[in-house]
């Protein structure tokens, strides 16, 4: 049976995940304590463990209190650790574990941050897998070049894309409406991308997240995983360019949009 998973709105945009699976519930990140709380207790579960994508403080600061009032095990990426609350477990790619649906491999995602890890259930989704990618794949974009380089967070970026297209992304924020507004000033003729946007403002329009969507739908219109694609190039003037080339100037323009 596919994981029980919850998204849970936390502060002005992130999203924190209560799953439940077979080896117990789990928490994906810590923005704020408590609305995990609340969505934990009114469904009578108890998280065991907290599994913490990178250190930024809209990610882990409801680690203590989730700590006290659960005593749950904080795991975390061993690179950040100085920089992260006290771990329990700190993890490093290939450190899986888990059974069933709940089997876990932590992937490495760095550029956001140096150390920002995923993490990867491969038989969790009701069709596939699911992967909580926090700020290193975000619905239609990607997050910020803040401790990396242009080039780590495009090889971050096409390892990702490299998954199973029916895995769903689970991303850490809701920056959904921002992006779709970016990626049409990209590709405004993407038939895949006009189609998408019409569904989105009517999710937002019902206050409801716009994650998780699948990988499949993110390489048809997002345009950080598609600087491949000639059109893309083209909008920022770079159509004899590699791709890797094109993906640093798409993020600087959005980075100055």
């Amino acid at each position: 049976m596919p994981l029980d998973i919850i998204t849970i709105p936390c502060r002005s945009d992130n999203y924190a995940y209560l799953v439940k699976g077979p080896d117990g519930v789990f928490v994906i990140d810590a923005p704020e304590a408590a609305p995990i709380i609340a969505a934990a207790e009114a469904r009578g579960w108890t998280p065991d463990v907290l599994m913490i994508t990178h250190h930024h403080p809209d990610h882990v600061e409801g680690t203590q209190a989730l700590r006290d009032r659960f005593g749950l095990k904080v795991m975390g990426p061993k690179a950040e650790e100085a920089k992260l609350p006290p771990l329990d477990t700190a993890l490093s790619e290939g450190m899986n574990g888990g059974t069933g649906e709940g089997y876990t491999i932590p992937m490495d995602v760095p550029g956001h941050t140096l150390g920002h890890i995923a993490f990867y259930l491969p038989d969790a989704g009701p069709d596939g897998g699911v992967i909580f990618t926090a700020d290193s794949l975000m619905a239609w974009g990607c997050g910020r070049v803040f401790e990396g380089t242009m080039a780590m967070q495009h090889a971050t970026l096409q390892k990702l894309a490299a998954l199973p297209p029916e895995t769903l992304i689970y991303s850490g924020h809701e920056y959904t409406l921002s992006n779709m507004k970016f990626a049409l000033s990209i590709e405004p003729d993407n038939p895949d991308l006009l189609a998408r946007a019409e569904k989105v403002q009517a999710q937002r329009a019902r206050d409801e997240p716009t994650v998780p969507v699948t990988l499949a739908e993110e390489l048809a219109t997002n345009p950080f995983l598609r600087c491949h694609v000639p059109a893309v190039a083209k909008a920022v003037g770079l159509q004899n360019a590699s791709p890797e080339e094109v993906f640093a100037a798409v993020r600087t323009r959005k980075d100055n949009a």
